[in-house]
């Protein structure tokens, strides 16, 4: 009678100790990520406020042609799980270089858009007279960083299929101590300006990414994994992310979406949510540690032919996001008074945050829940479904959220836009993992 219980107790502390050696390191390397965007903004800000400008939106174009590419991670770490589960290194490492070559190239088809199309983009943009010159110096020189930016992410995915999320960590800090030390080098040792920005930055990717490909090539050597590009395992990589872009790509045209009607609402409601996106950005931060560990630790166990493990794996992790979404929620509440007056002293745009702030608040236990699950799907290999899960939830939110300037409730009203969007999407995964179609084992999905 008591040894089911005792044995449930020692499975549950399994998967905590598993999902916290995983998750905690995860969320200090996907912290430490925008630093980089916050330091550069610092240092070229002495520089005038037209550098500032410049930089703001080269670095928007930057940061969205990056993250459309984050299945490089996403992908990556699903694949090198199954086959780690499998207790097949070579073979997860071979995986792994496959991801790095389509890496390198997409990151060469990007430099070669960016290059001559830079007066344009910023174009789109609205950039001032004074703000362009700067905005396209900074996106030229910075092109020449995205290669190793996306091998980054390819890499950071081979070592957290492995398990190892410390790695990314601490690449990661290196990272940005050295981008700080270079970015106030070369701006105002150098006299470079906004270039030795652009430029510093550029060179701590890359020292990243070296890093990175050092300990990929040596794990490869110790295995016996080819490091050559293989047409076959690079194609295969490819259309394994197909579906995971198409989900990220609607993910953000519903960020798009809610900025656009935000902007309708008038200056105080698009600050207010400028500002409440910021901190939801910086929540998701908290939930994708724990996606991250989802990943890995279902990708394994699914390769071990596991699936009772998987199961078991998944309900304990819905638990720490559901757990770390109230906390989170509840840090958002209590934080409310102190939070606001960093960002604005304009009462009007206080006044617009506040409620809104309470929904973004209440729904963190159910974007606990919608993290966890994407994790865990996402290490299952089941990226089709997760692109028509993310298509449908789309669909739902596009005619809300573009109703909230007619129907009223302003800022409040499109928060509850974006909470029903979580909750669509927390269906859509909670009945796919119900149904245990994501359960295959095996060493490929």
């Amino acid at each position: 009678m008591t040894q089911a219980p005792a044995r449930s107790r020692t499975v549950r502390r399994r998967h905590d100790r598993e999902i916290v050696a995983l998750a905690l390191p995860a969320f200090g390397a996907l912290v430490a990520e925008p630093l980089f965007v916050m330091a550069d903004s610092a240092i070229v800000g002495h520089l005038g406020t037209a550098q500032l400008a410049g930089l703001g939106i080269a670095s928007a174009l930057l940061t969205t042609a990056v993250s459309i590419f984050v299945f490089l991670a996403y992908a990556t770490t699903a694949a090198v799980a199954r086959r780690v589960g499998a207790g097949d290194l070579p073979s997860a490492i071979r995986q792994g270089m496959d991801g790095i070559w389509l890496a390198l190239l997409l990151g060469a088809a990007v430099i070669a858009v960016f290059l001559p199309l830079a007066p344009a983009l910023v174009d789109l943009f609205g950039a001032s007279g004074t703000a362009a010159p700067y905005a396209v110096t900074y996106l030229r020189i910075s092109a020449f960083g995205i290669p190793a930016m996306l091998v980054v992410l390819a890499a950071s995915g081979i070592l957290r299929g492995l398990q190892d999320t410390r790695t990314p960590l601490y690449v990661a800090i290196a990272g940005f101590v050295a981008n700080g030390l270079l970015n106030v080098g070369l701006v105002y040792g150098a006299g470079l300006g906004i270039a030795g920005s652009a430029w510093g930055t550029v060179i701590a990717q890359c020292g990243m990414a070296a890093v990175y490909l050092g300990v990929v090539v040596r794990g490869a050597r110790k295995h016996g994994a080819s490091l050559r590009p293989d047409a076959a395992g690079i194609r295969a990589s490819a259309q394994a992310g197909v579906p995971l872009l198409v989900r990220t790509l609607s993910l953000r045209a519903i960020l798009m979406i809610a900025t656009a009607v935000a902007a309708r609402l008038g200056d105080a409601d698009i600050a207010a949510h400028q500002i409440i996106l910021s901190l939801w950005s910086l929540l998701a931060f908290a939930l994708d540690a724990i996606a991250i560990a989802g990943q890995a630790i279902i990708g394994r166990y699914l390769g071990a032919g596991d699936g009772q493990g998987a199961r078991e794996a998944c309900r304990r992790m819905v638990h720490w996001g559901i757990a770390v979404g109230m906390l989170l929620g509840l840090l958002v509440v209590l934080a409310r008074p102190a939070f606001l007056p960093l960002f604005t002293s304009d009462s009007a745009v206080r006044n617009a945050a506040l409620p809104a702030l309470v929904i973004v608040a209440a729904s963190q236990p159910i974007c606990g829940v919608v993290f966890v699950l994407d994790g865990v799907l996402m290490g299952a290999g089941d990226g089709p479904y997760l692109a028509w899960a993310m298509l449908i939830t789309l669909a739902v939110f596009t005619p809300a959220a573009l109703l909230v300037p007619s129907v009223g409730g302003g800022l409040t009203a499109l928060w509850g836009a974006m909470t029903l969007m979580m909750t669509m999407r927390m269906l859509t995964l909670w009945l796919r993992t119900r149904s245990g179609r994501w359960i295959v084992t095996g060493a490929a999905a």
